[in-house]
């Protein structure tokens, strides 16, 4: 995603509503902060931290989308503490101008402090998008105690199959669209106008379908690392030009032994296709489509998917 996404989308925010009211403000019991990491300091939060449940650590997109979008999740806090991060290069945490701090180890030393640092010795692990190959990278690398279960919501996780799907999902594009995507890709052009007009059509169908986007998710664009994303992706979701190129940790699935859920949207990036043979690979996981949805089906289906995962959590605490 590129500046001009959150440009274009700038003029809509005076016709943004009041959040849905599953969305809940900050409260007393909330908690922020900074935590040292390789490279500078990255900003939490902690919502219901005055809640008894166990706690879920959210692990935003990208990379370098911070955590804004997901603020939906706080609706959770009713039951338990819900954590939110900005990876480094992001949102609240410091930005700094080093690409040799974008790689994933650092990303999961990242974690690893985080989670030492705010001392849970149990959890429960989401992550969207790049945050759920970030979460399995942690699984696998650190063998960590105490994980009770883990969502992966709209999975990327092996950059091969997800650039196979936005290859087939951009050939579902009118012909000019599609012609002027493979003009200015050809020439190297991404800033264009025509070449932005026309991501930004492919996002409107399978990024979020939401008309206004939601203020959440307009200041997460506000606030992109578009160095970090850059770097690490490319120039749009559907043009992979980065260093996560052979990026795939599906062999990583068959040794979960923590209760899985899978969700997307039936329009999503993260089609439902490769969702369920991800979720195939992983012993006893749950996968569940939201219709009429996309990659942010969190936010277009906000009270629904807060149900399932509400469930889902209270189902896997009863089976540990």
């Amino acid at each position: 995603m590129l500046k001009s996404l959150f440009i274009t989308f700038m003029i809509a925010v005076v016709m943004i509503a009041c959040k849905d009211k599953d969305d809940q403000p900050p409260g007393p019991t909330d908690k922020e902060g900074f935590i040292e990491v390789t490279g500078g300091r990255v900003w939490y939060k902690i919502s219901g931290a005055g809640k008894t449940g166990i706690p879920l650590l959210v692990l935003h997109g990208g990379p370098g989308v911070p955590h804004d979008y997901l603020l939906s999740l706080e609706a959770l806090t009713n039951e338990r503490p819900v954590i939110f991060y900005d990876q480094l290069g992001c949102g609240n945490s410091d930005q700094p101008n080093d690409t040799t701090l974008w790689t994933v180890d650092r990303f999961v030393d990242e974690l690893v402090a985080v989670r030492n640092e705010l001392n849970i010795p149990q959890m429960h692990l989401l992550g969207q998008s790049w945050g759920t190959m970030l979460a399995l990278e942690y699984l696998h690398g650190e063998l960590p105690d105490g994980i009770v279960s883990l969502t992966l919501a709209a999975p990327y996780l092996n950059t091969q199959k997800w650039v196979a799907d936005q290859q087939s999902l951009v050939l579902q594009l009118p012909q000019s669209i599609q012609d002027t995507i493979a003009k200015y890709e050809a020439l190297g052009e991404y800033t264009a106008d025509g070449y932005q007009e026309a991501m930004m059509i492919f996002y409107s169908k399978h990024v979020c379908r939401l008309d206004p986007w939601p203020e959440d998710l307009l200041t997460a664009m506000e606030k992109i690392g578009y160095g970090v994303y850059g770097y690490m992706w490319g120039p749009s979701e559907f043009t992979m030009t980065g260093t996560l190129k052979n990026a795939d940790v599906t062999e990583y699935l068959t040794d979960l032994d923590m209760p899985v859920l899978y969700t997307c949207g039936e329009y999503d990036e993260a089609t439902p296709a490769t969702t369920e043979y991800y979720k195939n690979l992983t012993p006893g996981a749950e996968m569940h489509v939201f219709e009429n949805a996309s990659h942010e089906h969190h936010l277009e289906s906000q009270k629904a998917f807060n149900q399932v995962l509400r469930d889902f959590l209270n189902r896997a605490e009863v089976a540990k």
